[in-house]
């Protein structure tokens, strides 16, 4: 495991160039934004070693960030049950790869290309650009759901239908400030509320009652 994502090369190394040039060329003090601009990048791909407690009892977070809503809901379109929705946002600053929250197999997978709205509104789930994820195992199954936003244009899968993936797996990321959401069973007791910074394969964001 890299410390820093793949994605994230072709941006640092190409403000690497651009700070090599134009220290040369033009003014070094002209060279400091893309220098700056390369740290930048090399914090915000970053991608941390991470020990995953594993527990098929428990529902992690996919990401860090920060909780801004628990919803509940008669149904979903993969849960097909009472359950709760988890929103997770993440800033410009957090770690943006993201993790399975349960170990289990890809039953769905949906990817819709549509606007880039601000990631806080209510509404960017259905109307912005997302990739949907449906998870199963023999206890529960969860959807998660990346949703790009007003800056984060670019949506990354690394796994496709009937993959088997295990609890605090990458499984993706969203490149440049973005939310998720989290679709669990009623049968699972919500242990996170809002407002709380969490993190990915780390948090706990519930329970399955037993």
């Amino acid at each position: 495991m890299t410390p820093i994502i793949s994605e994230g090369y072709p941006f640092i190394f190409g403000c690497a160039v651009l700070t090599l040039l134009l220290a040369w060329s033009a003014h070094p003090y002209i060279a400091v934004i893309p220098l700056v601009l390369m740290f930048y990048f090399c914090y915000f791909f970053r991608n941390p070693n991470r020990q995953i407690q594993l527990d098929d009892s428990v529902v992690l977070s996919p990401a860090d960030g920060t909780v801004t809503d628990i919803i509940p809901m008669d149904s979903d379109e993969f849960v097909k049950e009472p359950c709760t929705k988890v929103i997770i946002f993440m800033s410009v600053f957090n770690v943006h790869v993201n993790r399975s929250p349960i170990q289990g197999k890809i039953k769905l997978q949906k990817y819709f290309c549509g606007r880039f709205r601000p990631a806080y509104k209510d509404t960017v789930g259905f109307e912005n650009e997302h990739h949907l994820l449906g998870i199963e195992n023999d206890r529960i199954r969860i959807s998660v759901k990346q949703i790009a936003g007003i800056l984060a244009r670019r949506i990354v899968s690394y796994v496709t239908l009937d993959d088997q993936l295990q609890q605090g797996e990458l499984y993706g990321m969203i490149k440049f400030g973005s939310c998720l959401e989290v679709v669990m069973p009623r049968t699972v007791a919500v242990t996170v509320e809002k407002g709380q910074k969490v993190t990915g394969g780390k948090t706990i964001l519930g329970r399955i009652k037993d």
